[in-house]
């Protein structure tokens, strides 16, 4: 592995693996007769967002040594993302594939092929660049890798590494097919939250987090677990942002859905570079918005993932244009 002198601005770490997305829309996934792969997973998303705004990111996971994996290293890299921290499981499960529905505007339903374990979840403390981890400007992971061993000693290796510096986030991503219970799961998210410094969720994942689902409530139980930063998704509504001194809500920005499943994503990577830039609250949760809405208008995630050129236009009022 070659040396790294400068720090990664973003690195990520979490689930990876391919999805196969239908070209088909508004029927059911046994009634698709075409379909096209894309790079996917979360925590692979989001740094490809983050790449997309020009920063240097790194991508965390591993894959198994099969076509998928070959497939999901090469993307990751034509994409902008190092792959060099991509390691691989052999003797072990496939690289994942994961197929969604598309009813637009609301309805897309995912089956995961992940069972009963996957490569990233056999992600082991020996597979970790802990010097990029702590010297990177934003470490983002996901409330997945602590669903199962060894991944989630590995990301509580990776925090004790960093400890607890700025700009350490937890997506709170929460897929109930993962886990053995919310219970399970709020018992390990809650452990993870005094690891980091910023909390990202929806109102679902708040709820398992925290116990609470409304936006305000469950950023003030963010806060008091002692997190700098809550970003609490609301997503027709919106979204809201909380620190100790400051309280934002910016409303969404409205536009044609074709697959909502990416835009979480694009909001993450948009996150990572409104807080990499110093912009304030407001003008990083609008920035974030918008990358989310134009991935929802798209079909596709990773290759969907917007530039802040684009980002900007969308945000300047069309008399400016």
């Amino acid at each position: 592995m070659p040396p790294f002198d400068t720090p990664f601005d973003v690195v990520t770490m979490g689930r990876t693996g391919v999805d196969i997305y239908p070209l088909d829309h508004g029927v059911p996934l046994e009634e698709v007769r075409t379909f096209e792969k894309f790079l996917g997973g979360s925590a692979t998303n989001v740094a490809v967002a983050a790449a997309r705004h020009g920063h240097r990111v790194a991508l965390v996971t591993k894959v198994a040594d099969d076509a998928f994996g070959r497939y999901v290293r090469a993307e990751t890299e034509r994409l902008g993302v190092a792959a060099d921290f991509v390691a691989t499981l052999t003797g072990g499960p496939p690289t994942p594939v994961t197929f969604c529905e598309v009813h637009p505007p609301d309805h897309f339903p995912l089956t995961f092929y992940r069972y009963p374990t996957a490569p990233d979840l056999q992600l082991e403390q020996a597979d970790l660049p802990l010097a990029q981890i702590t010297e990177a400007r934003i470490f983002w992971a996901t409330v997945t890798g602590l669903c199962q061993e060894p991944s989630r000693a590995s990301h509580h290796a990776a925090w004790r590494a960093r400890g607890r510096a700025r700009h350490t986030v937890l997506d709170l991503d929460y897929r109930p097919m993962f886990w053995d219970s919310e219970t399970e799961a709020r018992e390990q998210v809650q452990r993870a939250l005094g690891q980091v410094t910023v909390a990202v969720g929806n109102g679902q994942e708040c709820e398992i987090a925290v116990g609470e689902s409304d936006p305000h409530r469950a950023a003030d139980a963010l806060l008091e677990r002692g997190v700098e930063l809550a970003v609490v998704k609301q997503g027709p509504k919106g979204v809201l942002g909380a620190t100790a001194d400051e309280r934002v809500e910016v409303p969404t920005h409205p536009v044609d859905v074709v697959n909502g499943l990416g835009a979480g994503d694009a909001f993450g990577g948009a996150l990572c570079h409104g807080l990499l830039q110093g912009w304030d609250l407001r003008r990083t949760l609008e920035a974030a918005n918008v990358a989310g809405a134009i991935v929802a208008s798209r079909l596709e995630c990773s290759t969907a993932m917007p530039t802040t050129a684009e980002v900007e236009a969308a945000l300047t009022p069309e008399e400016d244009r």
